[in-house]
């Protein structure tokens, strides 16, 4: 049986958690390098030592943020894509989720507009891999599986699905916000239709 957390444990689990939040809506305000650690800890009403009890470095900090945003984005596709008749219903349940995060400031804006500036390509690019590529070549690969899928080459079909999708996520989170759902509607019709000249016959 675990001991009880400390008094002290849990206000630091309280601490980062506030953190978090507080980062994650002011990134999503004003962009990464508008963002400062000591604008995050005013806000959160905690000192910059506390800050850096928990994160090293704004970039840590986005980072956290950022993976935050993307195991949220993991679970609600998935949760989307359950339950439906068939891999490509599925597939596309999972492409309706995630365009509609895509419409939300904290998923839009950080994770394909600034997460590239604040991670760089090539970190940004792991992240990517872990979440976004991994469901995409996962939702294929299930379709493939069920003879609903042309044969195309698997590992291409990812790759050009994935900058796909990304192309879509960063034309929303560019769009202004009276326009984004349009601009959403207008990535989906495209992408499914598009779609549908790999789907099996």
């Amino acid at each position: 049986m675990s001991r009880p957390k400390s008094r002290r444990e849990l206000y630091s689990e309280a601490t980062r958690a506030a953190l978090l939040e507080t980062a994650t809506t002011m990134f999503a305000e004003r962009g990464f390098g508008a963002t400062s650690l000591d604008d995050i800890a005013v806000a959160t009403q905690v000192t910059r030592g506390a800050v850096y009890h928990h994160f090293d470095s704004k970039q840590a900090l986005f980072e956290a943020v950022f993976e935050a945003l993307e195991e949220r984005m993991t679970a609600q596709v998935g949760a989307a894509a359950t339950g439906r008749p068939d891999a490509w219903e599925a597939a596309m349940a999972a492409l309706d989720a995630f365009l509609d995060l895509c419409c939300e400031a904290p998923y839009g804006r950080l994770c394909w507009l600034e997460g590239p500036i604040a991670l760089g390509w090539t970190r940004w690019m792991e992240y990517e891999r872990k979440y976004a590529y991994a469901l995409i070549d996962a939702f294929l690969q299930a379709a493939r599986d069920a003879g609903l899928l042309a044969p195309v080459p698997a590992h291409t079909a990812t790759h050009l699905v994935f900058h796909l999708l990304g192309g879509a996520g960063r034309t929303i989170a560019e769009a202004a916000e009276a326009d984004r759902r349009t601009v959403r509607d207008e990535c989906g019709v495209t992408i499914r239709r598009m779609l549908d000249g790999v789907r099996a016959p």
